[in-house]
């Protein structure tokens, strides 16, 4: 009798696992490890060895624990918002089927987990900025900042920015110039990025009560600085090669990317529609994944 007992709970329990998987925001996660890998591959001259690879590997994980973490308990916080907008109705807290103590201790047992590995296998420093990275998101920007100002996604970008660092920390164990312009860049492209997605988004904004941009300025003011962001984010994008972390593979993919992320820029602002804010935003994932793709290249080939 208990074969087919097991066979009944088994897609169960795979249901409930994927619920706290989803909790976790992969696919945001994904992008966060890919841009503190970067900053641990450029803070190592030349190809790593096996101590620093092993290394990079135990900050990889405990980056991904504390960020799961941080996302898991954004979705506490934001579960009635969640619930209202159609791009987040979907969580599992959005749809009741996890509750907050659930989600509470699955956050803390990720957070403390990351941070152990972290501490005892990677580095203090790198620990430290990661937790702070997580009350930056978690606390300062959901619980303060997102409900509270327009301006929510340009202050709260910062802890969006951590992830270089992070992997820079992990590696060498200090801060350097080379990985707060790496921040930069991030910095700077998270509003453009996260106002495209605003504008077509507007409705759902609106119904959940937070001033984002659109809702509080309207469309025409959301799509002006959307293009002055991108102008400057292209001379951000130029300072690797400035300050000589970088070389013509990278100049080359940096100013072809720019000059497409201000071209939408440019067309969103002179005339817009849903499909152009769609495009927009899926322009600017590809722009900071290859920029950095392109900073992995240029490092390994002319580095």
């Amino acid at each position: 009798m208990s074969a087919p007992s097991e066979s009944v709970q088994s897609p169960v329990h795979s249901s409930v696992v994927k619920q706290f998987y989803d909790l976790t925001k992969p696919r945001v996660i994904q992008l966060i490890v890919f841009c503190a890998l970067i900053g641990m591959v450029l803070a190592v001259p030349g190809l790593p060895n096996r101590a620093q690879v092993q290394v990079a590997l135990w900050a990889c994980l405990g980056i991904w624990l504390v960020a799961g973490a941080a996302a898991a308990f954004n979705c506490i916080v934001e579960k009635g918002i969640d619930a209202k907008m159609k791009r987040t109705a979907w969580r599992p807290t959005a749809k009741g089927e996890l509750g907050n103590r659930q989600t509470l201790a699955f956050s803390a047992v990720l957070c403390g987990l990351g941070s152990a590995l972290l501490y005892f296998l990677v580095n203090p420093l790198t620990m430290w900025l990661t937790f702070a990275t997580f009350i930056g998101y978690a606390v300062v920007y959901t619980v303060i900042l997102k409900p509270l100002t327009p301006q929510n996604i340009v202050i709260g970008g910062a802890s969006g920015a951590m992830p270089p660092v992070l992997g820079w920390a992990a590696l060498t164990n200090n801060v350097g110039p080379e990985a707060l312009i790496l921040f930069l860049i991030i910095f700077l492209w998270t509003p453009p990025h996260f106002w495209a997605l605003a504008l077509y988004r507007v409705e759902d904004y609106r119904k959940s009560g937070l001033p984002m941009l659109p809702v509080t300025h309207g469309n025409e003011f959301t799509r002006l600085m959307i293009l002055l962001y991108t102008f400057i984010l292209f001379a951000a994008c130029l300072l690797p090669y400035v300050y000589g972390m970088s070389s013509w593979i990278y100049l080359l993919s940096a100013v072809v990317l720019s000059a497409g992320f201000c071209l939408y820029g440019y067309w969103l602002w002179r005339a817009y529609s849903d499909e152009l804010a769609r495009k927009t935003f899926r322009f600017s994932l590809i722009h900071l994944s290859v920029l950095f793709a392109a900073l992995l290249v240029d490092h390994y080939v002319l580095g």
